[in-house]
């Protein structure tokens, strides 16, 4: 492994507890578990063989080259989907590794069934419905038009409609009377594809929140992702801990430098942070090019990002650069280079969460974790 002052360690224990947890809670469903952008930042393979173990039978991603990266390291028994793409996605590679499609629009089945036929291979199929998020998926009358020709795909043995699906808008507010009208359009459109001669195999709705707030939309099958890595889909609501679940990630870094200043020393770009009195000074060396949000940099007015440094809760001071931060360490610190900067974790020890770092930077856990660069090594424990 290449040496980098910093690191994210990741505890593959604690995605198997997390993803059993959501097992128990998902009822007689069966558990999909999200593995796209990298695993939310935690190692596409790693994390995967972790799901696995904690009971997921399924494996879902979003961009095709992820599925194949997890046939191609030999991950060849759970189901896995792919449900994002765009024309000239290779259709024919998808099918010979045995990946489950999602089909989202009219051309993805006409680009389907010239891939099952070049190959000779059945196209197993999840049309993706649009049932109010707005986003990607065939809206209802799409997928009124589109079922003929589904249809005689199927007839043809070059398509097998296997799955339907669709996302929640406001899952994370459990009350809010979208989740109950589109379960309704959903299930208008599971019984409009099963009238028409679709052999459902699965039908799914549920995301990380549906799956731990509304049993009535688990059905067959569940797509936890975020709570796979132990952060709550609902933290408003709950904390990891009150939903049984353990944060993966802990993000280090090691102090690179360390010095007097005296008061009124402007530290990073702009000196939007003054130092009050005469302190000392420390460079943390993780900016954001390994993504650290530069809305959480910190000033006179309010405290950046929270870090841990020797037990102490203390925060970014000034501007996050593309490499580094500054903390004020305060007058009389005996850190030294070197020494561990914890700048989240599960908080069981005091450190900052990925939540704490999403409310300094006026963002969200999912983007905290998925941000994480790529030179940031991974360490599995």
């Amino acid at each position: 492994m290449t040496w980098y002052p910093a690191r994210a360690v990741v505890d593959l224990s604690a995605i198997t507890h997390n993803v059993t947890t959501l097992k128990n809670k998902a009822g007689q469903a069966q558990v999909m578990a999200v593995v796209k952008a990298d695993a939310y930042g935690h190692g596409l393979l790693p994390a995967a063989r972790a799901a696995l173990a904690g009971g997921a039978t399924w494996l879902g991603v979003a961009q095709t080259s992820e599925a194949l990266a997890l046939r191609a390291a030999g991950i060849t028994e759970p189901r896995i989907v792919t449900w994002l793409y765009a024309p000239g996605a290779p259709m024919a590679d998808l099918l010979a590794a045995d990946v489950d499609v999602s089909v989202a629009a009219p051309w993805a089945l006409d680009a389907l069934v010239e891939a099952a036929q070049a190959t000779g291979r059945t196209a197993r199929v999840h049309l993706k419905i649009d049932t109010g998020l707005g986003r990607n998926g065939l809206t209802p009358p799409q997928l009124d038009d589109l079922l003929p020709a589904l249809m005689r795909a199927q007839a043809d043995e070059t398509v097998s409609v296997v799955g339907i699906w669709s996302h929640l808008a406001f899952a994370d507010a459990p009350e809010h009377s979208t989740v109950r009208a589109q379960a309704g359009v959903f299930e208008q459109a599971v019984a409009a594809a099963e009238r028409a001669g679709a052999h459902l195999e699965v039908r799914h709705l549920a995301n990380s929140a549906a799956v731990l707030t509304w049993p009535s939309v688990r059905y067959d099958l569940v797509r936890p992702g975020l709570a796979c890595y132990g952060l709550s889909p609902i933290p408003d609501q709950a904390g990891p801990a009150d939903l049984g679940l353990v944060p993966a990630m802990t993000l280090e870094a090691r102090l690179a430098t360390v010095k007097p200043v005296p008061a009124g020393t402007g530290l990073s770009y702009a000196h939007q942070y003054t130092t009050a009195r005469a302190t000392t000074v420390g460079v943390v060396p993780l900016g954001y090019a390994d993504g650290i949000p530069r809305h959480a940099s910190g000033s006179d007015a309010s405290p950046g990002g929270p870090l841990q440094v020797g037990g102490r809760r203390l925060a970014v001071a000034g501007r996050v650069s593309m490499d580094q931060v500054m903390v004020d360490l305060g007058p009389g610190a005996t850190d030294q280079p070197g020494d561990t900067v914890t700048l989240f974790g599960p908080g069981h020890h005091g450190e900052p969460t990925a939540e704490d770092w999403a409310r300094a930077a006026g963002t969200i856990s999912y983007e905290i974790v998925t941000r994480l660069g790529a030179r940031v090594p991974r360490e599995y424990v």
